[in-house]
């Protein structure tokens, strides 16, 4: 009887493992097929290195646009009266204040 349950428990545990293990190859679409046969040429130096010098670059953009939107949020909270290096008990009540000047003068 032992011995039932535990080719019964074997035999589940694989039959699930093999279930979720095909799954996702059956979910690929034809979309990532031309992606695959292209992975399987292997890229040079010269490719590896301009790929990842326009990742760098990539980054580096979009961190200054982040830094520059983020930078003019604060100078539109400290023009409606915002004043971060204060050491304010009233922090929130004063930054809401500002958000909501700026709000209305920016409409």
């Amino acid at each position: 009887m032992r011995s039932t349950t535990s080719k019964l428990t074997l035999a589940a545990a694989t039959a699930a493992f093999l279930i979720g293990v095909a799954a996702p190859a059956f979910a690929q679409t034809e979309a990532s097929a031309p992606a695959a046969a292209t992975a399987s040429q292997p890229l040079t130096k010269e490719q590896k290195a301009q790929a990842k010098a326009q990742a760098k670059a990539q980054r580096k953009a979009e961190r200054k646009e982040a830094r520059a939107k983020n930078n003019a949020e604060l100078k539109k909270l400290e023009d409606a009266g915002y004043k971060p290096a204060l050491n304010d008990p009233n922090y929130p009540q004063n930054l809401q204040e500002a958000q909501k000047k700026a709000a209305g003068s920016s409409q």
